[in-house]
């Protein structure tokens, strides 16, 4: 199939290619499971979110948000920190953004085929795959297609370093970007409430225009918003005292990192 073909060229451009197994493990499978290591065809590192199905989380209130939770172990989230470090994202305090247009560094392009290739492993993409479930409709699909095969996925990034007690009002991204954003997080958790923008929101019964709808962003984790998510919800962190609870319970605050990637919508 032609689709599954570009489904394999996808991860052996993220992940490497591998030799043959001498016990009938396809190379297909290896990479799912973990990085290999040509030479030895041994799997270095495993990867925590490949060969899993159930890790993203739709947030049902609002269509087209979901988010995984653990999309980056400790040592990569770790090593994405010394990333930042190294190109001097992090090296004076008083600046707490940076953005980078057109060609993105290694490491965000990294992030780039991470995003891609769990979303056409995660069951949750397309019905016409045989690697994903059946029966799914474009409400449950975690990224529409037309989006998720666009090249480059992203072409643009902004870093943001937020210290205890700062955070970002309520806001949709600006009209010059596409469709379909991620956001990673770093170091520390938040809660991010999202609540209705001025357009109308018919559908959602009992929608009001001040309602906030929370979500826990942990270390690690990434968001994908698109359709509504991005367009017709606002989006915010207050990390004033009192306002960074969940489960009733105050977060401990400490600086906190967020990696967004976007793409550039393009001038006729």
């Amino acid at each position: 199939m032609e689709e599954e073909e570009e489904l394999k060229a996808i991860l052996r451009e993220a992940f490497g290619d591998s030799s043959s197994d001498s016990d009938g493990e396809s190379s297909h499978h290896r990479q799912v499971q973990g990085l290999v290591n040509d030479s030895t065809d041994e799997v270095v590192k495993p990867h925590p979110i490949f060969g899993e199905t159930d890790i993203w989380e739709p947030i049902t209130e609002i269509k087209g948000l979901w988010i995984c939770r653990d999309f980056l172990s400790t040592d990569q989230q770790a090593s994405l920190v010394s990333a930042l470090e190294k190109e001097g994202y992090l090296a004076e305090a008083s600046h707490n953004q940076a953005m980078r247009f057109g060609d993105l560094p290694s490491w965000a392009l990294e992030l780039s085929y991470y995003i891609r290739g769990n979303i056409l492993l995660s069951g949750y993409f397309s019905e016409s795959m045989d690697l994903m479930t059946s029966g799914n409709s474009k409400e449950t699909r975690l990224f529409p297609p037309e989006l998720l095969w666009r090249e480059p996925l992203f072409n643009q990034l902004i870093v943001n370093i937020y210290q205890p007690g700062e955070g970002i009002c309520a806001h949709v991204d600006l009209m010059r970007f596409e469709d379909g954003i991620a956001i990673i997080s770093l170091e520390s958790s938040c809660v991010m409430h999202f609540s209705p923008a001025d357009a109308e929101i018919s559908h959602v019964e009992d929608v009001k225009k001040e309602a906030k709808i929370p979500v826990l962003l942990t270390p690690g984790s990434v968001v994908l918003m698109w359709g509504e998510a991005r367009y017709l919800w606002k989006h915010e962190i207050n990390r004033k005292p009192g306002f960074q609870k969940w489960e009733g319970q105050e977060i401990n605050q400490k600086r906190r990192i967020s990696v967004t990637l976007r793409r550039l919508c393009q001038t006729k």
